[in-house]
């Protein structure tokens, strides 16, 4: 009786898929979308949206005219009352100095924003103004906010300042 032979390693068909499988997977590794938002933001800031500001809400948030809601990515102020949410990083400054420089920052111009997320039915964001100027970043430079080290690790901020 004569023995069946099973296929070889080296079958061509065995060998094509194998190389087809190996190519698949590494395109898949390459061109997966990354969890970070890592986009360059030095020059041409890319942007998802624009947000013409119709008014300032407090030192981290802000409304656009078609009614969004904005929260600044990464940076804590101090709330309306002057305490600050427990678990949440506290500036020294008062609320009414933040509120008072994201007005100087923002108000009435149209802001280039990269959506980084949402928080309480706002979106949070990384906005550059009109003047190319990263909004989060001069707010914690100037001292009437903080960096949020939590939020700063996801997407980081002050990147290109």
């Amino acid at each position: 009786m004569r023995k069946r032979r099973g296929r070889q390693d080296n079958d061509p068909v065995v060998l094509l898929l194998s190389v087809v499988l190996v190519v698949a997977v590494g395109l898949t590794v390459f061109f997966w979308p990354s969890s970070s938002m890592s986009n360059d933001r030095q020059g041409s800031f890319a942007s998802d949206f624009s947000c013409r500001v119709s008014s300032i809400t407090d030192g981290d948030t802000l409304r656009c005219a078609d009614g969004t809601r904005i929260r600044l990515h990464a940076v804590a102020a101090r709330e309306s009352d002057e305490t600050c949410s427990p678990g949440h990083p506290c500036p020294s400054a008062s609320a009414a100095s933040a509120t008072a420089k994201l007005s100087e920052l923002a108000t009435g111009q149209t802001l280039q924003c990269q959506k980084t997320g949402t928080s309480y039915k706002r979106v949070t964001a990384i906005c550059r103004n009109e003047a190319h100027v990263e909004i989060n970043c001069a707010m914690v430079r100037s001292g009437t906010t903080v960096i949020w080290p939590k939020f700063n690790g996801q997407t980081p901020i002050c990147r290109s300042e």
